[in-house]
């Protein structure tokens, strides 16, 4: 749902209940209206109006499950980074539609530096790799360069957002 709030705004008027709500459904969007309201001290009603309130401001975007990679054959995670020939508003806009229409790219930055934007992609094998390079990347004009670097070891993995007192 989108908000009429801005995000700075959103972020302000947050209590500690919020951040406390927030950490619990980071943690497991599945624990229940009534164990959520009690592990924050409210009644079951007062705590599902924070949450919906939490929603239709769009703090919390939307609930998921996270899945294994490895488990569903996409363990293999490459960090790719493109180099633009142009920077067009049409370019930019076919370039950002194609990544998302592309289920192996899961993350897509727009970046400063040497690079233009960085994608996340996940794939079976390497062989697979060259396929969306190839099949995909290869094929968008306008795009002058690729370069790809693999995940050896996925050292830290977190979904959690930080939520501070101090929030600015």
């Amino acid at each position: 749902m989108a908000s009429s709030a801005s995000p700075s705004r959103a972020m302000t008027m947050l209590d500690r209940t919020d951040r406390e709500i927030l950490a619990l459904l980071q943690a497991d969007c599945t624990v229940s209206m009534a164990d959520l309201a009690e592990a924050v001290h409210l009644g079951t009603t007062a705590c599902w109006r924070r949450v919906q309130k939490l929603q239709d401001s769009g703090v919390i975007r939307r609930r998921v499950a996270l899945l294994d990679a490895r488990l569903l054959n996409v363990g293999l995670t490459v960090f790719v980074t493109v180099r633009a020939a142009q920077h067009s508003a049409a370019w930019t806009a076919g370039f950002q539609a194609a990544m998302a229409a592309i289920e192996e790219v899961v993350d897509v930055h727009r970046v400063s530096g040497d690079s233009d934007y960085l994608l996340r992609v996940v794939v079976p094998d390497m062989q697979s790799l060259e396929r969306f390079i190839v099949d995909h990347l290869a094929k968008i004009p306008g795009v002058a360069k690729i370069r790809s670097s693999f995940a050896l070891k996925q050292v830290r993995y977190k979904t959690a957002l930080p939520l501070h007192d101090g929030l600015r």
